[in-house]
C-alpha cells in the first residue's frame, strides 16, 4: 500500500540539497551537444503548491526553501545556490511571492534540450495523475510511466548516446526499499557503467538507513557522498535529521562546488548548533560545521 506523498515535504531541507545538486549535474551534462537521457524512478507530482493544506500540514518548506528565498537578493550567495534559486523564481513568475515549488521533473525538463529525453516513473495513482496534469503537452521529449521505476529501469539502459543521469529517490517507507535499492543501482551501473547515478538518502536513526551509504560506496570506483545534517539525531530515534546524496560517476567539478556550498547551507538551514555539511569522495573527505560560516 503506497501512502507516501511528497507534497507534505516539498521544499524542505532535503529537497534543497537534492535539487541544488541536480541543477549542477544537469548544467554539466548539457555543456556537450550529444543527447542525453534523464530517468527519474520516483518522480512524484513534478511541482507543488505551497499554499495548500497538504504543504502546510507539516510546513517543512518553512525550514527549507523559504529560508533561502529570503536570501535570494543578497550578495555573496554561492553560485550553486544562486542557480537553484533562479530556477525556483522562474516557476513563480520571477515575482516576490513563493507559491510553487518545483520537483525534480520540473528542474530536469527546464534544463534539458530538444535533443534530450526525460523518462518519469511514478507508481502512486494520485501522484501520477498530478504528474500527468503538470506535464500535459510536454511532447515526445518526456515519457510518463505509472509504474515502479526500479523494476523498469533496466529496459532503458544504456541510452543510445551512452550519456545520462539516473535519479533514484524512493520513499523508504519499508525495509524492502533499503534492500532493493543497492541491487537496482548495481544492475544499472552494470548496464550503464559510465552513467551518472544519483541516489537520495535519508539521515535516520534506523539501522538500514545508517548502513545504506556504505553499501552504495562498494558499488562504484568513482563516487561522491554529500550530506546535510540540520539538527542533532533525535534521542527517541524518530524523525529525519538531515539527508544525503550518493552519486556514482560525479562531474569532476561537483565535489568542489559542494565543498563551497554545504557550509553556507548548513548555516542557513540549521535547526540547532549541530548542523553540518559533509563532502566525501572515493579519494577525500571533508566536513563543514555550520559554525564555520
Amino acid at each position: 500500500m503506497l501512502s507516501y506523498r511528497h507534497g507534505f515535504h516539498a521544499g524542505n531541507h532535503a529537497d534543497v540539497l537534492k535539487h541544488l545538486t541536480l541543477v549542477q549535474i544537469l548544467a554539466h551534462l548539457t555543456q556537450k551537444p550529444t543527447p542525453l537521457r534523464v530517468i527519474d524512478t520516483h518522480a512524484g507530482a513534478g511541482r507543488y503548491r505551497l499554499d495548500t493544506e497538504t504543504a502546510q500540514k507539516l510546513n517543512e518548506h518553512q525550514n527549507g526553501i523559504v529560508r533561502l528565498w529570503k536570501e535570494r537578493k543578497t550578495s555573496g550567495l554561492p553560485s550553486a545556490v544562486r542557480a537553484y534559486l533562479t530556477l525556483v523564481a522562474a516557476l513563480n513568475g520571477n515575482g516576490e511571492t513563493l507559491a510553487h515549488y518545483p520537483g525534480s521533473p520540473w528542474f530536469a525538463r527546464h534544463l534539458l534540450r530538444p535533443q534530450d529525453r526525460l523518462h518519469l516513473f511514478e507508481l502512486h495513482g494520485n501522484e501520477f495523475r498530478n504528474l500527468a496534469r503538470n506535464f500535459q503537452g510536454a511532447g515526445r521529449t518526456v515519457a510518463l510511466s505509472p509504474e515502479d521505476g526500479l523494476s523498469h529501469l533496466k529496459a532503458l539502459l544504456p541510452p543510445p548516446s551512452r550519456r545520462g543521469l539516473i535519479l533514484l529517490d524512493p520513499s523508504y517507507e519499508t525495509a524492502s526499499d533499503y534492500a532493493r535499492l543497492p541491487e537496482s543501482v548495481r544492475d544499472a551501473l552494470k548496464r550503464f557503467p559510465t552513467g551518472i547515478c544519483m541516489v537520495w538518502l535519508p539521515l535516520l536513526a534506523r539501522r538500514e538507513a545508517r548502513q545504506l551509504p556504505e553499501r552504495l560506496k562498494r558499488l562504484a570506483p568513482d563516487w561522491l557522498y554529500a550530506s546535510l545534517q540540520v539538527r542533532a539525531a533525535p534521542s527517541d530515534g524518530i524523525g529525519l535529521y538531515g539527508s544525503a546524496l550518493w552519486i556514482a560517476n560525479p562531474p569532476w567539478t561537483l565535489a568542489g562546488t559542494l565543498a563551497e556550498t554545504l557550509p553556507w547551507l548548513a548555516h542557513h538551514l540549521a535547526q540547532d548548533a549541530t548542523a553540518t555539511g559533509r563532502v566525501e569522495t572515493s579519494t577525500f573527505s571533508c566536513a563543514h560545521p555550520a559554525s564555520s560560516c
